[in-house]
């Protein structure tokens, strides 16, 4: 399957997704740059993580408004896959490409480190590669992830199986409610989470667990 990963001003993790990309569909993706109109013909889009315009206004919400997004929403509703790691996902958010809002971590404080993630949902594009239930290592470094929604919207998204990971029992990093870490849109083929899965792809990273997120999302599962 072939990739492509967004870059914008500001973004830093492009390369760390490009890398993973490469390695796991044996393709590197194609770069499309903010003011593009229009994307290649692809199977996943990537909006990956860093500080988008120094996360001024809102985290992701200058972003948002590129003309690049445009084109994104439009591959969103012909059915492409769409991920957004980090900034990439506040900036879905700010797109209203994914129901909620991200909001200051609720220690005031930039948080990066290791946590635990729960797979909540395992039978989306993103998913099929765990097991519901599945625990999994993942790095955070964030310091707006605090995930909100107003109680119809929670309910809507815990009952319709919205809700992909969540943060384990006791590691929730930010405060999210319901410890949630990653949603996806009521299709299942956008997807928004603050853990960084390109940063746990192979034994230099000290593990693999992000490893089966990219080989569902790009059709790579192995027999």
């Amino acid at each position: 399957m072939k990739s492509a990963v967004v870059q914008l001003p500001g973004l830093n993790r492009d390369r760390d997704m490009i890398t993973a990309l490469t390695m796991i569909s044996g393709k590197p993706p194609v770069t499309v740059w903010q003011t593009e109109t229009e994307i290649p013909d692809v199977d996943l889009i990537v909006i990956p993580g860093g500080f988008s315009y120094g996360d001024y206004l809102r985290c992701g919400a200058i972003a948002a408004r590129m003309p690049v997004m445009q084109a994104i929403k439009a591959k969103a509703e012909q059915g492409v896959r769409v991920l957004g790691v980090c900034n990439g996902f506040q900036i879905l958010l700010e797109a209203g490409l994914l129901p909620g809002a991200l909001m200051r971590n609720a220690s005031l404080k930039f948080v990066c480190k290791e946590i635990k993630l729960e797979v909540v949902n395992a039978s989306t594009d993103f998913t099929r590669a765990y097991a519901e239930g599945q625990i999994i290592r993942c790095p955070v470094a964030h310091h707006d992830g605090n995930y909100f929604a107003d109680a119809e919207t929670l309910n809507a998204i815990e009952g319709n199986g919205q809700v992909v990971f969540r943060y384990a029992a006791g590691t929730n990093p930010n405060g999210s409610m319901n410890d949630i870490a990653a949603v996806t849109n009521a299709r299942g083929n956008v997807l928004g989470m603050m853990p960084h899965p390109e940063n746990l792809i192979e034994a230099a990273h000290g593990g693999s667990d992000g490893r089966a997120l990219f080989a569902s999302a790009l059709d790579v599962i192995a027999a």
